[in-house]
């Protein structure tokens, strides 16, 4: 395509017989399965591959079948983040029928609310649920003084105001007499194969006793709060997962325009919000401040954002999208790029598909051809998207920069907020640590915007205006792509209609662009450069460092691959009727 011009690079080869040979596989508290190799020498990683262990079919499954129907397969590509494949879907058949360019303005609110609440209910999990453990010792809590982590607790609720609610010294007693039970009655649960549990503990983490009680209490809260999160989408999504008012024109769901829906919403956002203000965001930055080494390991070096939460009128137009769509190349944040969809491409050399050059996903092809576990040149499921021929990266910490760099308030005076609050600059955006952030400030961000857009409906209602859906006719042949900032980054869904049915469909899904191999021009995927950029490994046995630049990409493999015989190991074939 053009632009394309693909970048010289050393020709790569497995670093077979270097330094040692450290495998995490699968990795845990992730969706799906992943398996990372590294090559470890000197205590620094020299060589990565980063491979996804099961195939996905939804491109094979969909070919035929009536393009409404899309959104119902592709958002059981995951149990978690569905409603973003929904809606790409839907989006995708919007473009190709000419709708987008009408679509009521309630329709686009009630999608922009889902939106937002699948972003809460995303980052609120990973950072509690699937990225905590990397940082906080839980065993390590049994040591704290209850009264010390109290006043703690108290002072860092109000990082961001002055805080509505704060965990009390009962709280944190409970939650240590908890702990307590759980190490003595030996049943550890999820717990069992923490590194910090083995003798004599773990190097790599350093939270005082206190903050660890602390952060184990909001643990354990969090898993409570993020189901109404979730609850937030099924007001309008009907349920969650796999929400079902979304349809080629707006959305279904009426009743979202009544007193009764608007305020169920409301009474649930309040509390999700007033967690992210007094807990989130400051146990994110009080967390944040004992790790600041990871400031300097786990960067990447180019940013693609596709921009999301469309205004009146724009869903058609990406530059209308409230966080913006743009590209950054070797790390100028002063030099960020217009987005220009011509320029993807999706790999295959280091892939298990049958060999080709790269394309467009317009022009994409999903031929699978497996050769082993033990290919060193070929090593994953997962194709390798590039970007004028890059590896760039997606997700929140690509939303950052973008917006950072275009100036767009709000992401300019949060991301500047927690900068200050940590006491580092702009650099320390590019690492882990600055990944992490991003998806907290993001969060925020989201969070705060979500108000608006309510009353911006009930305005809409009050003016009788309550339309939220158009008519369209299918044609008989059409191209269309549905672009989605999901909370982990850049989903792209792309259609190609011939006699009214599927005749293509590519899914170009986060976690390819972030955790795919290496693509024609032998360049690393982003976790795996990541991974190559300064991350220490401190004990080979119990390589924590790598989980924590892996699960700062929030994985979901799920979202790349799909379906295997667990005895056998062989992929599975379906005939779907």
């Amino acid at each position: 395509m053009a632009g394309c011009t693909p970048k010289a690079a050393p020709a790569w080869t497995w670093a077979e017989g270097k330094g040692e040979r450290v495998v995490v596989d699968p990795v845990t508290r992730i969706e799906g399965h992943l398996r990372v190799e590294a090559i470890v020498e000197d205590g620094k990683i020299i060589d990565v591959k980063s491979s996804s262990q099961l195939f996905r079919g939804l491109e094979i499954i969909l070919k035929g079948r009536d393009p409404r129907d899309a959104q119902h397969f592709t958002q059981r590509s995951c149990g978690v983040c569905t409603y973003v494949h929904a809606l790409a879907s839907t989006r995708a058949v919007d473009n190709a029928v000419g709708v987008d360019k009408v679509l009521p303005h309630n329709a686009t609110i009630i999608r922009n609310l889902v939106m937002a609440a699948q972003f809460m209910h995303d980052h609120i999990v990973h950072f509690y649920h699937l990225h905590a453990l990397d940082w906080v010792n839980v065993a390590n809590a049994l040591n704290a003084d209850v009264s010390k982590a109290a006043e703690l607790a108290k002072a860092v609720a109000g990082t961001v105001r002055t805080p509505k609610t704060f965990s009390s010294k009962e709280d944190l007693q409970k939650t240590k007499d908890t702990v307590q039970g759980i190490v003595d009655s030996g049943r550890l649960g999820i717990f069992t194969n923490a590194y910090f549990l083995k003798p004599g503990g773990h190097d790599a983490y350093k939270l005082p006793a206190e903050v660890d009680l602390i952060a184990t209490c909001h643990y354990l809260k969090a898993l409570h709060l993020q189901v109404k999160a979730a609850r937030m989408m099924a007001v309008y999504g009907a349920k969650n997962p796999h929400t079902q008012f979304t349809v080629m024109g707006g959305v279904t769901c009426y009743e979202g325009l009544t007193d009764k829906y608007i305020n169920d919403f409301l009474g649930l956002y309040e509390e999700v919000k007033d967690f992210i203000l007094d807990y989130y965001i400051p146990d994110l930055i009080a967390v944040a401040g004992f790790y600041k080494d990871w400031a300097a390991i786990g960067g990447t070096t180019n940013f693609l954002s596709f921009g999301e939460f469309p205004a009146q009128g724009g869903e058609a137009d990406l530059n209308s999208r409230y966080i913006k769509p743009g590209v950054i190349y070797d790390r100028k944040i002063g030099n960020v790029k217009a987005f220009d969809p011509e320029k993807i491409e999706e790999h295959v050399k280091h892939s298990w598909y049958k060999p080709g050059d790269p394309k467009h996903p317009y022009k994409g092809v999903t031929e699978p051809q497996y050769t082993s576990l033990d290919d060193n040149e070929r090593y994953s499921w997962m194709k390798a998207p590039r970007y004028d021929g890059r590896s760039i990266e997606v997700g929140p910490l690509a939303h950052c920069l973008v917006n950072f760099g275009l100036g767009q308030p709000e992401f300019v005076k949060y991301v500047n907020f927690v900068l200050d609050k940590l006491e580092v600059g702009p650099d320390a955006l590019f690492s882990t640590l600055g990944r992490t952030g991003a998806r907290g400030i993001e969060c925020l961000i989201i969070a705060l915007k979500t108000a608006e857009w309510v009353e911006d409906l009930k305005e809409n209602v009050a003016k009788g205006k309550v339309d939220i859906c158009k008519d369209w006719d299918m044609p008989e042949s059409a191209m269309g792509v549905g672009f989605v900032n999901a909370p982990r980054g850049a989903l792209s869904h792309w259609l190609d209609i011939k006699g009214g049915k599927i005749d293509n469909f590519q899914l170009v899904v986060p976690s390819t662009w972030n955790l795919g191999p290496r693509c024609d021009n032998d360049l690393a995927s982003p976790v795996e450069e990541a991974l190559m950029d300064n991350t220490p490994i401190f004990d080979p046995e119990r390589p924590v460092e790598i989980l924590r630049t892996v699960h700062s990409y929030d994985p979901c493999i799920a979202c790349g691959v799909h379906v295997i015989d667990n005895k056998t190991g062989n992929v599975q074939k379906f005939k779907i009727l």
